[in-house]
């Protein structure tokens, strides 16, 4: 509600309660003003923001994640479609296509590969997997 409103009823209040004893008074306060914090969260923490798949395509690129991912990339491959899911100890990568499925399951440091795309483990926890993808061919 806003606080003329909350004022206006207060005071139309006091008015109509008949004779007081005691003076009333009304607490007053001055407008809070409105930011827009909640808005700027996401430029704040850059991390934040989802990640670029559409860059992984040509299966070159750097990913950081906090939840598990699927995207398309190149024919080229053999696949057509890149599947990434981690918890805290482990990534899976998993490449699929028409009558062709693929996986690597890999550590924090590691790499491995899935049908050409080269895939290394740069950092992982249970909140966030940061991958680097490169071609091998």
């Amino acid at each position: 509600m806003p606080l003329t409103i909350a004022a206006s009823v207060l005071l139309s209040t006091a008015l109509t309660a008949g004779p007081l004893s005691a003076p009333v008074s009304a607490p007053v306060s001055a407008p809070v003003p409105v930011t827009a914090a909640a808005s700027d969260a996401a430029a704040v923490h850059p991390a934040a923001a989802a990640p670029n798949l559409r860059a992984c395509y040509d299966g070159r690129c750097k990913l950081t994640l906090r939840k598990a991912v699927s995207f398309r990339v190149s024919s080229r491959f053999g696949i057509t479609r890149l599947a990434v899911s981690f918890t805290g100890q482990y990534v899976r990568v998993k490449g699929t296509g028409p009558g062709v499925a693929s996986q690597a399951t890999l550590g924090a440091g590691t790499s491995g590969s899935v049908n050409g795309i080269g895939v290394r483990v740069l950092s992982l926890s249970s909140g966030t997997a940061v991958l680097r993808l490169a071609p091998v061919r």
